[in-house]
């Protein structure tokens, strides 16, 4: 039986453009270098294809600076897919921008109406449930509306809370296999992997959390030795990659793609 929690045939990415040095940010911590981000970029997609699976490669949309971060558009389940409905006003039109994309391969293609608001860096899938975490980007509406379509399809849905201060519940944590979470310990103490075997990110490398398992790699971003060994030492076949330029926007292994 394969895995559909992180066995995946296809991926979709969206190559970053010229215009990601607008791109939105919590704090300014340095304008990302589009040539480095393009170079990354290209060994993220690489990584991805060397699993043997196939990648939808969108063109840049200069019109939305973090179009790149193709994951906060949509959630893919076996079932179908449903459309986000961004909590960034300036994102919303990368939803349009996606949908193309999706209905040339799937057949049951949903939306998030409104007024909720709820973005695809919150959703963690696991094979018991679908985590979501409410954050400044996803809301209890948003969440609602979410549930009411997923339940159609046999899933259940978990409400939890993303810590104060962090953009995205997947910004502190990633599913590593059926049963494993790599996760931030300021996470894990909110008690919402109870029942799940947790691995934490090593002190003051808080940022490896956003990882994410692709068949049989899990690719995290570069930088981050002792999370890398300890992940190494669990059997994991990691791949790191740099990530400089996507953390100047928050972003992270997850975001940048949508895989199914």
């Amino acid at each position: 039986m394969t895995n559909t929690t992180f066995e995946f045939s296809r991926a979709i990415t969206r190559r970053p453009a010229a215009s990601i040095v607008d791109g939105l940010r919590a704090e300014h911590i340095g304008t990302p270098d589009l040539a480095q981000m393009l170079a990354d970029h290209a060994h993220y997609v690489a990584t991805l294809k060397r699993t043997g699976a196939e990648v939808i490669e969108l063109p840049p949309l200069d019109d939305y600076p973090d179009g790149v971060f193709v994951e906060d558009t949509a959630l893919c389940l076996p079932q179908g897919a449903i459309l986000m409905r961004p909590g960034a006003p300036s994102r919303m039109g990368e939803v349009d921008e996606m949908e193309t994309a999706l209905r040339q391969v799937y057949g049951d293609v949903r939306r998030i109406e409104g007024p909720g608001h709820i973005e695809g860096g919150d959703i963690l899938v696991t094979d018991r449930e679908i985590l979501v975490g409410r954050s400044a980007r996803t809301d209890a509406a948003g969440v609602a509306e979410l549930l009411s379509i997923i339940s159609d399809w046999g899933h259940s849905l978990r409400e939890v809370f993303t810590p104060p201060g962090v953009l995205h519940f997947k910004t502190d944590c990633s599913l590593l296999d059926g049963e494993t979470i790599l996760s931030t310990k300021r996470l894990e103490a909110s008690g919402c992997f109870e029942g799940y075997r947790v691995i934490n990110t090593a002190e003051g490398e808080e940022a490896a959390a956003n990882t994410i398992r692709f068949n049989e790699l899990v690719l995290m971003p570069a930088g981050f030795p002792r999370t890398a060994e300890t992940l190494d030492k669990a059997g994991f076949e990691v791949v790191e990659i740099n990530n400089s330029e996507c953390a100047k926007l928050d972003g992270g292994m997850s975001c940048l793609s949508l895989r199914f």
